[in-house]
């Protein structure tokens, strides 16, 4: 898990450097359509073992899925990789909570008290003056832990119909499709105020290539060994190991030229952190 966390932080970094030359939405793209790929071509060899029967909420991951990357990325073009890896991290917390919700999952009071300290982290990072206070920056990163968190929330659901490769390929197929519907759309309406949404096709420059490559790479290579990882010991021994990320990209991001955290904001990761080791545990376990 330490070392899929280095790879997410990696993936993060080159998805950061390629957001220098072309949209989030382009960088979306390139992300899934190698994945699609190399799934399909699992599927020759070792096909699908499934009932199947729940389609449209299949759909509904891979699209919240969709969106949940495409606002990720658009905030490691746009603010610090330790800041956006942060919000994508809160997605573990929201999950607690919409399992409880939706699934009728048992949330213990550690999780309630993970679920609090998840949202002072928040505040601490965004800090607003007033509820409407918040900028583009911090509601997409909040969503982006949502948007997660419901897919999450989803695969609970999901695994009793779908092959695992079903429901990442639900996923990837969405997020190959959608961004060239969304660029073709931005090719010729493209407002400002929305460009984390609609944006051109740029055709990569010839070093961008490199960097298409080396982030399809990590994200597959962290995926990979994530998913070795939950399957070798417990979730919550995983779950909060795989915090380390934001300490990785606090590293990465430096390297590329980022601040690092203030002290408000340094603060707000470690509540972060804490609610989402906080959410992990059971009595069980303690």
């Amino acid at each position: 898990m330490l070392f899929a966390s280095f790879c997410f932080a990696v993936m993060g970094g080159f998805a950061k450097e390629l957001s220098r030359s072309m949209s989030a939405i382009e960088v979306v793209f390139f992300r899934n359509v190698f994945g699609v790929i190399f799934l399909i071509a699992t599927l020759i060899k070792y096909p699908l073992k499934q009932k199947g029967g729940k389609f449209w909420l299949l759909f509904f991951r891979g699209f919240m899925g969709f969106l949940a990357l495409l606002a990720f990325f658009y905030n490691v073009a746009h603010i610090t990789l330790a800041e956006a890896m942060t919000y994508s991290r809160l997605s573990p917390v929201f999950t607690a909570l919409f399992a409880y919700l939706f699934l009728k999952e048992k949330l213990y009071k550690l999780g309630w008290i993970g679920i609090a300290v998840g949202f002072v982290g928040i505040v601490f990072i965004t800090r607003p003056e007033g509820i409407y206070d918040f900028d583009k920056y911090d509601l997409l990163g909040i969503f982006s832990g949502v948007g997660a968190a419901l897919a999450y929330t989803a695969v609970r659901e999901l695994r009793e119909y779908y092959d695992t490769r079903s429901i990442v390929l639900s996923f990837m197929t969405i997020g190959t499709i959608g961004p060239i519907v969304l660029m073709m759309i931005g090719s010729f309406y493209s407002p400002a105020n929305l460009d984390y949404l609609f944006a051109k096709f740029i055709v990569p420059k010839s070093k961008d290539w490199v960097w298409i490559v080396l982030l399809g790479f990590s994200a597959t290579l962290a995926q990979v060994y994530m998913t070795k990882a939950y399957a070798s010991t417990k979730a919550g021994i995983v779950g909060a190991i795989s915090y380390s990320n934001i300490i990785f990209s606090i590293i990465i991001g430096a390297i590329l030229g980022d601040k690092y955290p203030d002290l408000f904001t340094t603060f707000g990761i470690i509540l972060v952190i804490i609610a989402g080791v906080l959410v992990t545990i059971t009595p069980k376990k303690l």
